[in-house]
């Protein structure tokens, strides 16, 4: 009888186990997406892209002028897209997302990542992506990205 109890406990805490292995979570949801929109940047395919944005995605970009002076300026989601499809298929594009810092309030989740960006192995330049998604009940979607640019105080 005990035997039969402990193979029984050990079966349990097998199945327990894998049950919460295999849970997904909100986080891994959330980087999944963040992780599809650069596959399709990566490949220049904007339909991918396209799964992970909002019909009304909003795309800043801030940087620093020739006179050192902070710019923020709005990209056109179109002609974004229209430059990943355009894309020389020979040219590797590859942001390397160096962490994740994700923070989460019901539909809302902010992401903030750190990156360095390389055009065909060699380094072009580096900074931070801070991405809103909200949960429309059934996925996650990319509603507003920003990102900086700089090319010094990189840590390549």
């Amino acid at each position: 009888m005990k035997l039969k109890t402990i193979v029984i406990c050990f079966v349990l805490l097998l199945f327990s186990k894998q049950l919460i292995i295999a849970q997904e979570t909100e986080e891994d949801k959330i980087k999944e997406v963040i992780s599809l929109f650069f596959q399709g940047l990566q490949n220049g395919d904007t339909l991918l892209i396209k799964k992970t944005i909002s019909d009304d995605l909003l795309l800043q970009t801030t940087y620093k002028n020739k006179e050192g002076h902070p710019i923020l300026k709005n990209e056109n989601v179109s002609k974004f897209l229209n430059s990943v499809a355009s894309k020389n298929p020979k040219d590797n594009w590859e942001e390397k997302l160096l962490s994740y810092h994700i923070k989460i309030d019901g539909a809302m989740a902010n992401v903030w990542t750190p990156y360095e960006f390389y055009l065909n192995n060699d380094f072009s330049h580096c900074g931070v992506n801070s991405f809103q998604l909200f949960f429309d009940g059934k996925k996650w979607k990319i509603i507003y990205l920003i990102d900086t640019r700089r090319k010094l105080g990189c840590k390549n």
